[in-house]
């Protein structure tokens, strides 16, 4: 039996770069990318316009997908780039739904539960890197892209992702978590941020 390759998860908050990096790390490396399913959530469109209403579903929809994509991997012999976990969509994105009361006690619970088992039956990733940004960075790369439902967002909800995010990867027991400041950086367009991000990837899996 071949040995399984490397599992490598690129996490952040919206709009820091993820998908960019993990496209330009797939292209440059041959490693295999999994991509976030943006488009293809139905309810994403809704949850911008009313979270309390369609959280649960737009939740729901990426774990499950995402939980998809992770029983994929198990067999796969090449090293493997994630652009986000479902680790995030639980510990980041749920929870501060139901922190800011837009799902309740007992939809959390039942959220809870179905991610919690998912967990106890996936590979954990050999490394996270968490690509970090302040508020400002973050609103300048979303409205760069022009995506027609991110262009309400209320700084104040990604002020709070980013609290999330710092506390989920203080917490992380399951990897090794390396985190970047993206502040500044434009890994897209200078070859240099894009080979230092590269090469911290490569010393921590050595």
């Amino acid at each position: 039996m071949k040995s399984a390759g490397r599992y490598i998860v690129i996490a952040g908050n919206i709009g820091v770069g993820k998908s960019s990096f993990t496209e330009l790390y797939a292209t440059h490396t041959g490693a295999v990318p999994v991509r976030e399913a943006v488009a293809e959530n139905p309810y994403l469109n809704d949850f911008y316009k009313d979270m309390t209403r369609w959280g649960f579903h737009s939740q729901m929809f990426f774990l499950g997908h995402r939980a998809s994509q992770h029983a994929g991997l198990a067999s796969e012999t090449r090293t493997v780039i994630q652009d986000r976990s479902l680790y995030e969509d639980a510990e980041v994105f749920a929870y501060n739904l139901y922190v800011q009361g837009h799902l309740s006690g007992r939809d959390w619970f039942t959220y809870r539960q179905l991610y919690d088992s998912y967990c106890r039956s996936l590979r954990p990733p050999d490394l996270v890197v968490y690509l970090r940004a302040d508020v400002s960075t973050l609103t300048e790369r979303i409205a760069k892209r022009g995506r027609d439902y991110e262009r309400n967002i209320d700084p104040g909800y990604l002020e709070a992702l980013n609290h999330r995010y710092d506390e989920w990867v203080s917490t992380f027991g399951l990897a090794k978590v390396v985190t970047v400041d993206t502040d500044g950086m434009d890994f897209v367009t200078d070859e240099r941020d894009y080979q230092r991000i590269s090469a911290l990837i490569g010393n921590h899996l050595r």
